[in-house]
């Protein structure tokens, strides 16, 4: 073989292995993987009834996950990553071979899931800047839809 040829075979090959070790881990459960973060990171943790909800947020029949960290308190306070714009929120799309990975961490202060045009879709419930407006104007409500595994803006409101 010519030398380009045995060059381009091993930067091919050192493309798919980068590609390969650059893809995400699959998490076996958001919920165990969230509780052992905040088990090391706390003395003392408790979790809320709505630390999290497992939904299907891409409409693909699988049900997914939702943790809120505003349901954590962690030595004595609550939410300790919540800010004046809200508490994170991550979300887990599960695939069908089994196993999780996160698509998406928000910051805000709820959400609604609910079903429009036939189709489930998330209203985020976020600080008036999301929506370009000043501090202290009514929060923002962005509906969001999951397709695949990213978020799509329907409106801002």
């Amino acid at each position: 073989m010519s030398f380009l040829k045995h060059l381009f075979i091993a930067l091919t090959v050192a493309l798919f292995a980068f590609h390969a070790a650059a893809e995400q881990e699959l998490l076996k459960d958001p919920e165990m993987y969230e509780k052992t973060h905040y088990a090391k990171r706390c003395s003392e943790v408790k979790y809320g009834a709505g630390f999290i909800d497992r939904i299907d947020i891409n409409n693909d029949g699988i049900p997914d996950a939702v943790t809120n960290s505003s349901e954590i308190m962690c030595d004595g306070v609550r939410g300790p990553d919540c800010t004046a714009e809200g508490c994170p929120f991550n979300f887990y799309l599960q695939v069908k071979e089994g196993g999780y990975f996160m698509i998406a961490t928000a910051q805000m202060y709820s959400y609604d899931f609910i079903k429009r045009f036939g189709n489930m879709v998330f209203v985020l419930k976020m600080h008036p800047r999301y929506c370009e407006r000043d501090e202290g104007a009514a929060p923002c409500e962005m509906t969001v839809r999951v397709r695949g595994t990213k978020f799509l803006t329907i409106s801002k409101k």
